[in-house]
């Protein structure tokens, strides 16, 4: 009996937190890639003169990276629990693991940030004379804007062909996250404000699932 009252309530939670998980996400990393890509020049080889006024922006730009990566999980989970038995074992896999991966590039790239803003707030002219700067930039842009974006764009596939066999969103939003996941897949990091695609269409998708939600909620009352 109590297996049976638990079945609606738990059809009705699981998209919401989805949906709530999901614009989590995509406002905390968007607002951070948007201080980012205001702050940091695009190009890569800079002198890093920006630096002595304005890495306190990006440090808390990166703070809001690991706050981000938590809601992401938390996104999986719920679409996961949503998709249920008809999950496909092999985008399954894919779908978590290109998750999973994105989430390590983008801490990863977020660490190597972080420290190197360290390293500089303790030695500023040590850092930018040595090299280190110029190493640490090249590979922070290197693993945000060409691995991070792939694994971005294979979970954006996987995400969009599960949801076109089981429906858990509209189709046009599908039809619409594999052309921007061959976007992302295909710009080999040369559109500096590309990062951003992958944030707005979580972002879509989920207050699609969020409205759509309601609407059942309201239904069924």
């Amino acid at each position: 009996m109590t297996r049976e009252n638990d079945l609606p309530r738990s059809g009705l939670t699981t998209p919401r937190a989805a949906a709530v998980a999901g614009i989590l996400f995509s406002l905390l990393l968007t607002t951070s890639l948007v201080l980012i890509r205001f702050t940091v020049p695009a190009n890569p080889q800079d002198a890093g003169d920006w630096l002595a006024s304005r890495a306190s922006t990006v440090g808390l730009a990166l703070h809001l990276v690991p706050l981000a990566g938590i809601a992401f999980l938390w996104f999986i989970g719920v679409l996961r629990d949503r998709l249920g038995q008809r999950e496909d074992k092999l985008f399954a896999t894919v779908f978590l693991g290109s998750g999973l991966l994105f989430l390590a590039m983008l801490f990863t790239a977020a660490a190597v940030a972080g420290g190197l803003l360290r390293m500089y707030a303790s030695a500023p002219r040590l850092v930018v004379e040595s090299g280190l700067y110029a190493f640490g930039r090249t590979v922070t842009y290197e693993m945000m804007n060409v691995y991070t974006l792939k694994m971005a764009g294979v979970f954006m596939i996987s995400t969009c062909t599960l949801s076109l066999r089981t429906r858990i969103i509209a189709r046009w939003m599908a039809y619409l996250g594999l052309v921007l996941a061959l976007f992302l897949l295909l710009s080999l990091g040369t559109f500096y404000w590309a990062p951003l695609v992958f944030p707005l269409w979580v972002l879509l998708i989920s207050v699609h699932i969020l409205l759509a939600n309601l609407g059942e909620a309201r239904q069924s009352v």
